[in-house]
């Protein structure tokens, strides 16, 4: 496998917003390398075989929980699923009981999903293995940023862009998304031009000082995007109406084919999942040419994979 172009030294994956642009290049051209192991009938390679990978989801999920689970099997981890249900916390154990158990087990690594923002980095300063973060509660799920970069790369490899060419829009539910956040940090280290649109109550002004744009207007911004960025809305996570309806939501927020039609021949589709088909995307844009949202998730694994591989062994040599 290639080496990163520098040498990476962390031992935890807790948020974009405190990455370098090197750390970020590193992550990116590792996972590059390491895509091609997917491809081979024999889909593994030894780099983690010995190592103790541990899957810490308090929040349900599908397609990253199953990613990091396959990403740390290719490269020969053992793994295991940490039900919540059926574990100690369900009884009232505290999550720092819970993780300086499963660590005295011999675990490598520790994969976290937490509605709480900040856990992931509470858990680094409570044990001595990696730990990665896999999205907490509104503030970054950092690996989802990074395959979001990844495939906006992939998509330039034809042309003579970089990521610092383009212009992207992340449309939607910004305050409530730690997607955005991950994405704002990961495309502005990068060099690129980011403009946040959505409804006032979910995008305010008040993000501009994060060194981007603020939209309330679509329409205004598609025809001079190179890549849309559509979110989901986090109904979960409203603690009030947001907007007046749906209706009114899609009308005004929701990529349809006739927006699509107003953008540039080459745009970049992108959705994070899941989707509410008919609310921020229509089917017709999620399943039509210009999106890459299966993409997105082939290229998790291996984005997964690199995060995996160089977050444990970064910590095996700090020993």
């Amino acid at each position: 496998m290639t080496e990163a172009r520098y040498h990476w030294n962390r031992p935890h994956l807790l948020t974009l917003e405190e990455l370098s642009a090197d750390d970020i290049a590193a992550l990116l051209d590792t996972a590059r390398a390491l895509k091609e192991v997917s491809t081979r009938s024999i889909k593994k390679v030894p780099a983690l075989r010995g190592k103790v990978v541990v899957n810490l989801f308090f929040e349900d999920s599908t397609r990253t929980r199953t990613s990091f689970r396959l990403a740390a099997q290719r490269l020969s981890a053992d793994v295991v699923d940490f039900a919540v249900s059926t574990s100690s916390v369900s009884k009232g154990e505290s999550l720092a009981d819970t993780a300086r158990n499963i660590e005295a087990m011999g675990v490598d690594a520790m994969v976290i999903r937490h509605r709480s923002s900040g856990t992931p980095e509470l858990l680094s300063r409570l044990v001595s293995c990696s730990v990665i973060n896999a999205g907490d509660g509104s503030h970054e799920h950092p690996t989802q940023g990074l395959l979001d970069v990844f495939t906006i790369q992939e998509s330039l490899q034809k042309t003579d862009r970089r990521i610092s060419d383009i212009h992207c829009a992340i449309v939607g539910d910004i305050i409530h998304s730690r997607v955005a956040r991950s994405n704002l940090w990961a495309l502005t280290k990068l060099g690129a031009k980011v403009t946040l649109v959505g409804p006032s109550t979910m995008c305010p002004r008040s993000l501009e000082k994060l060194g981007v744009s603020v939209s309330h207007n679509l329409d205004e911004v598609l025809p001079h995007v190179d890549v849309i960025n559509m979110l989901r809305v986090q109904f979960e996570r409203l603690t009030s109406a947001a907007f007046p309806s749906l209706r009114e939501y899609h009308h005004l927020f929701g990529l349809t084919e006739a927006r699509l039609a107003c953008c540039r021949p080459d745009v970049l589709v992108l959705h994070p999942g899941p989707m509410n088909r008919g609310l921020e995307i229509t089917s017709a844009v999620a399943d039509g040419p210009r999106a890459a949202i299966l993409r997105q998730v082939t290229n998790g694994l291996a984005v997964r994979m690199a995060v995996l591989y160089l977050c444990v062994g970064a910590a095996a040599t700090r020993g």
